[in-house]
């Protein structure tokens, strides 16, 4: 299969789950709590109105002229038609088949980016024939990733516990083995096991940017604490603070509950720690960051 014709059939597909937002393998499409949408069926389709360029189209939808070439091989030298449909991917990125066998260490091994976060992007999903790679500012529009860093001149250090009292873990941060289907999928986060209706607290000062409902997530809070680091509680029963508010330490924040999609089978707090990068809110080991 020679290249463009190969592109062309990539961008079929990408444009099939667009439209319909079905995941590409449904037999794997399970994915891990915490995991957003995947970039394939977050594409849309843009129409080109008279007066538009390419140019200003990808300015439009906050991307390069590059990937939107990449993604539509028809504006290959570098003009669009009016009536023309082009397939817009929600941030920089282009799309590639993925041999048979490769792991997503492999294939983010080879596109120098990290496994976690293309696992991420592309909903958490095993076995992938098709994948987008993300290059360059990602700017995802889901709402738990769409607040900025703020631009802080010092760097803070951040060194908190969500509960008064030491946890234990019940799912730790990393490469995992899900307890109940048997795959192997990457956990964002860590699972502090603790009894419904428990205080939790914010681990350090900063602000609400996120309070609500958020797919498997639960009842979500999220703290922008500046200099690019964010935290973030999921999986609780009631939520006490709203967003702008701000917090300090020990503040409550809500308590915890079984919302969402939680793993493990007992009551939890899904706990990350999040730091923004050029490939958007990436996640860290909160393991440095907790300190009862």
């Amino acid at each position: 299969m020679n290249f463009p014709y190969r592109l062309l059939l990539l961008c079929s597909l990408v444009g099939t789950v667009g439209l319909t937002s079905t995941p590409l393998n449904s037999n794997s499409a399970h994915a891990a709590p915490s995991c957003p949408t995947p970039a394939l069926s977050r594409f849309q389709r843009h129409k080109v109105n008279r007066g538009e360029t390419l140019e200003s189209i990808a300015q439009r939808y906050n991307l390069t002229p590059s990937t939107l070439i990449n993604m539509n091989p028809a504006v290959r030298n570098g003009s669009v038609t009016v009536g023309s449909e082009l397939q817009i991917p929600p941030f920089n990125g282009f799309v590639v088949e993925v041999p048979r066998g490769q792991t997503w260490r492999d294939v983010a091994k080879k596109y120098e980016v990290r496994a976690d976060t293309l696992f991420e992007i592309n909903g958490c999903q095993q076995n992938l024939s098709v994948a987008f790679i993300p290059t360059g500012n990602v700017s995802p529009r889901s709402p738990i990733t769409a607040s900025p860093a703020p631009a802080d001149s010092q760097p803070i250090s951040i060194s908190g516990y969500p509960f008064q009292k030491k946890a234990s873990v019940l799912l730790a941060y990393g490469w995992q083995i899900h307890p109940t289907n048997g795959e192997v999928f990457f956990h964002s986060g860590v699972d502090l096991l603790a009894a419904v209706g428990s205080p939790v607290q914010a681990i350090a000062p900063g602000t609400i940017v996120f309070a609500n409902d958020q797919g498997t997530y639960g009842q979500l809070v999220i703290i922008n604490h500046g200099s690019g680091l964010q935290s973030r509680y999921a999986h609780l029963g009631e939520i006490k603070v709203s967003v702008g508010q701000k917090v300090n330490e020990g503040d409550l924040l809500g308590t915890v509950g079984t919302t969402g999609e939680p793993t493990g089978g007992q009551p939890h707090l899904h706990f990350e720690m999040r730091s923004s990068s050029d490939l958007g809110w990436v996640a860290e080991d909160p393991k440095s960051y907790l300190q009862p």
